[in-house]
């Protein structure tokens, strides 16, 4: 472990912290990555006293937050833990993976093969690692944001002897649920998202009908030189599983076009803010590796082109524009410049069939690690049906279902529904 000497910003004492471990666990002696983890601490001088809670990411493909501020949950938090901010392999500070760096491993069956060793098993027996250098002779709390609930249910499965408790936030996974049926129950919430942007704000039905049809009849290009394509605005929709986003859409759709003397053109602004919200070409963990996180024994084959092409045909029809949600396609990896280098990469993985388990059924029916979540009931990226499933099949784990929030609650309202997982799992409140 390599420390930095720990420095301040208002509220807040940091240690940065880097550790090397191995890019194949089953092979410690053989090729090592790097992990970062930042060590968020208040200024209270028995800080030092206090237990580790890691925080396990959303994505895949994120780094961990910036600890900019003490508030929200990060307050709630530092009133009895030490918060480690862990940048998972590959994300943030970590031996990063990017369009830059991917194409350094090699050939694309070189770059599958390394990128096999990044979903949630290996994060997880990355953190165990950690723990056994920062905290070898006390179980540590963890906190598990959408994604990092997936870790969670990975890291009670392989290592529930390092965990303390566990709070989870949108993130309980279907054990047995395939990328498939992942998105066979995707749609629907998504096409109820759509009605309900379109009944609030029903004249962009008819720019975007325009819009499209300009971008399929003009080559109009983003700053990087990317075509725009109607297929990328539909990728704004990822947007609609968060608090307050239908707004920035539409706000963002107003000024789609602009006058340039005689000719009606797409607007820079539209192209700059439609480029920044697709964060695929920066994080493309989240793209390559997004079906992946559900495949165990099989192979995910492109599931939601799949199950878009059978079933749900009336998203390709831009005389009536439906946006997509939280979805990877395979053209996606034609249309974004820096995703084009991992296409053959990409495709590879989404053939691999030999996934290894990332839950263990056997362990989680003895769970004995208290695990408090809050469960979304309009939650369009986790579906709520297919978290319950593996509540009600796990001892010791505990929910609050709740309407209150979108998926983005830990950042809304992350101080109050912390503080209520916390009595949840300690027995303080009814579920």
């Amino acid at each position: 472990m390599n420390s930095s000497t720990p420095y301040r910003i208002p509220g807040l004492e940091l240690i940065d912290h880097t550790f090397e471990v191995p890019l194949i666990h089953s092979d410690p002696g053989g090729r090592k990555i790097e992990v970062f983890v930042r060590e968020v601490c208040d200024l209270d001088p028995k800080s030092k006293e206090k237990p580790f809670l890691i925080f396990l990411q959303g994505g895949p493909g994120f780094r961990a937050p910036l600890p900019i501020r003490k508030e929200g949950w990060l307050k709630r938090a530092l009133t009895e833990f030490r918060v480690l901010m862990y940048d998972t392999r590959g994300n943030g500070l970590s031996t990063p993976v990017d369009y830059q760096t991917l194409a350094s491993e090699g050939d694309a069956q070189a770059q599958a093969d390394y990128l096999k060793h990044f979903r949630q098993d290996n994060i997880v027996r990355d953190a165990e690692l950690i723990r056994g250098q920062m905290s070898p002779d006390t179980p540590w709390s963890t906190i598990g944001q959408s994604y990092g609930g997936w870790c969670t249910m990975t890291y009670l499965s392989l290592h529930p002897e390092g965990l303390k408790e566990c709070f989870i936030f949108g993130g309980v996974p279907g054990l047995d649920r395939t990328a498939r049926e992942i998105y066979e129950g995707t749609f629907p919430f998504v096409e109820e998202r759509n009605r309900q942007y379109f009944d609030k704000f029903p004249m962009d039905k008819a720019r975007l009908i325009k819009l499209a049809a300009h971008l399929q009849e003009n080559e109009v290009r983003f700053p990087n030189g990317d075509r725009v394509t109607p297929q990328l605005v539909q990728l704004l929709g990822l947007k609609f599983g968060f608090a307050h986003t239908a707004e920035e859409i539409h706000f963002l759709l107003e000024e789609a076009f602009v006058q340039a003397g005689d000719d009606e053109v797409v607007s820079h602004t539209f192209k700059i803010g439609l480029q920044s919200a697709l964060r695929f070409d920066t994080n493309p963990i989240f793209a390559i590796l997004h079906e992946a996180i559900y495949a165990q024994g099989s192979a995910s084959g492109w599931a939601c082109g799949e199950v878009q092409k059978e079933n749900y045909p009336h998203f390709d029809d831009f005389d009536d524009f439906l946006f997509y949600g939280e979805m990877v396609f395979s053209w996606m990896f034609d249309e974004i410049s820096e995703l084009k280098g991992m296409k053959e990469a990409a495709d590879i993985l989404a053939a691999y069939e030999d996934w290894p388990a990332l839950y263990d059924k056997e362990v989680l029916s003895q769970n004995t690690v208290p695990t408090a979540c809050a469960v979304y009931a309009n939650d369009m990226f986790v579906n709520a049906k297919f978290s319950r499933e593996t509540i009600e099949s796990v001892p010791n784990m505990k929910a609050w279902y709740t309407s209150e929030y979108e998926h983005c609650g830990l950042r809304v309202g992350g101080e109050k529904i912390f503080s209520r997982l916390i009595d949840l799992a300690r027995g303080e409140v009814e579920r």
